[in-house]
């Protein structure tokens, strides 16, 4: 699957600011990383709240389908854990701001969803309705169909078993 990404340079000024805000925790640099991802895929900044610990210490950040985010802050981040680097903190935010991406806008892809679903199905049901003899809707129909398609396969699979038998015994007797 291919995903729209910002620019290099722009990445790089997001990361900048998250590293800033990991080392001197001026919430201003956090804020201004989110706004730059956000204003590039064009949504809303996130509500995020800030917590010393989500779940017990397992999760390191929840992302909610309102839109809003919680976080462990850097400066708790670097307790307790085993993984407690910058760039674990970072890809974290980067995570979190995937879920937040790509939860946006929900009901329009699930409207979009089903469109794609429900196209052309009309069309068929109409010609289906026309052709004759085609009233029929039991398993029977269907059931015929399969048995069918099984008979193709399994004649042509003896077909070739024969094929290949046939050719043992030619070969068994050259040599005898």
């Amino acid at each position: 699957m291919r995903m729209i990404v910002p620019p290099v340079a722009l990445r790089r000024t997001i990361d900048g600011n998250l590293e800033k805000f990991f080392r001197q925790h001026r919430l201003s640099s956090f804020k201004r990383a989110i706004s730059q991802l956000c204003r590039f895929y064009n949504i809303r900044r996130p509500k995020i709240e800030w917590y010393e610990y989500i779940d017990w210490g397992k999760t390191a950040g929840k992302t909610y389908e309102d839109g809003q985010i919680h976080l462990v802050h850097p400066e708790n981040w670097k307790r307790g854990r085993i993984y407690n680097t910058e760039r674990m903190w970072i890809q974290m935010i980067y995570h979190e701001m995937g879920h937040f991406v790509f939860w946006t806008d929900a009901e329009r892809k699930a409207d979009a969803f089903t469109r794609q679903m429900v196209r052309g199905l009309r069309r068929l049901r109409a010609e289906r309705a026309a052709r004759p003899g085609s009233r029929r809707k039991s398993m029977n129909g269907r059931h015929a169909a399969v048995t069918s398609t099984n008979r193709r396969i399994a004649s042509s699979a003896s077909r070739k078993r024969t094929r290949v038998q046939s050719g043992r015994r030619v070969g068994k007797r050259a040599r005898a």
